[in-house]
């Protein structure tokens, strides 16, 4: 069956008003366009809706049962088809999911849950690791909010950039050792950080321009598997400073500057277009840009 909703709205002005003239008035429409509905209702129905009596129009026994339940469900219609903005915090009971890597969740993820539990003790977080691979998570709203550094490519995904890192170079502390110069960061056992295993990164292309090589010694999917074994050997490990520097304290590392000029890496907000308008899921992202804008200011 097709149903046209337009017929609710013409059937409660006639309910209200008693007469198809002054449903026409409320509905601002011509007589004999409100009478041709009140036509398709009756066939509809099967029920008269309205029958004369004298000079007044009388509901029927049907049209007095529905008319209060007409209200409601256009009441109800009228609420669904117009978005709330008010977000009551208090009670906003709901389980975001948040994906990123894990020096990001590490860092961000102390201030963010006290700032949520405040405000909203009844939502909850799920952090979960950076995918191996592409995914259609997002896509799929298994994951409410990715955090990295890559921006997407598809329409259908909203981003913001929520602050810039600072690159840096950390090893175990040593008393006396020298300053990593180009030569020296170059000839340095390496660790590289990367989910997918990659033995290269856009530093070895930096060193290329320098006529120099590095040797990496391993591929590392997480942050503190890296920094570990960073601080258990002589290798170096290039990382963001802030994201890493809880983990870079945790296990009490050197950091040195990067003897190579390279951009600040963005750390990027990533969203489905769906959540656009979604006020708890706007309130997250604030939350999540708040947090970030603390953690990416160097003390």
């Amino acid at each position: 069956m097709q149903l046209d909703l337009n017929l609710l709205t013409a059937l409660h002005a006639l309910l209200e008003e008693g007469s198809v003239t002054g449903a026409a008035e409320r509905l601002r429409l011509s007589v004999p366009a409100v009478s041709r509905t009140l036509g398709r209702i009756r066939r509809l129905t099967g029920d008269d809706i309205l029958v004369r009596t004298g000079r007044t129009m009388t509901p029927t026994p049907y049209a007095l049962a529905v008319r209060d339940r007409i209200g409601d469900i256009l009441s109800q219609a009228e609420a669904l088809l117009a978005p709330s903005r008010d977000l009551d915090l208090a009670t906003l009971d709901r389980t975001f999911t948040l994906r990123g890597h894990d020096a990001l969740a590490t860092a961000l993820g102390p201030r963010l849950l006290t700032s949520i539990a405040e405000q909203a003790p009844a939502v909850r977080l799920r952090l979960l690791a950076e995918a191996a691979g592409d995914s259609d998570d997002l896509r799929h709203g298994r994951v409410d909010l990715e955090i990295g550094a890559t921006a997407p490519q598809l329409p259908e995904f909203r981003s913001e950039i929520v602050g810039h890192d600072h690159l840096v170079v950390v090893r175990r502390r040593e008393p006396g050792a020298a300053g990593l110069d180009l030569t020296a960061y170059a000839e340095s056992p390496h660790v590289l950080l990367s989910r997918r295993g990659r033995l290269t990164d856009p530093i070895d292309d930096h060193l290329a321009t320098h006529g120099l090589t590095r040797q990496v010694i391993a591929a590392v999917a997480t942050s503190a598997t890296a920094l570990h074994i960073v601080s258990r050997t002589r290798a170096v490990l290039t990382v963001p400073e802030a994201a890493c520097r809880p983990l870079i304290e945790a296990f009490g590392l050197s950091v040195e500057e990067l003897p190579i000029p390279l951009p600040r890496p963005p750390v990027i907000s990533v969203w489905h277009q769906r959540y656009d308008t979604d006020a708890a899921h706007a309130w997250l992202r604030a939350e999540v840009r708040a947090a970030a804008a603390a953690i990416l200011t160097r003390p």
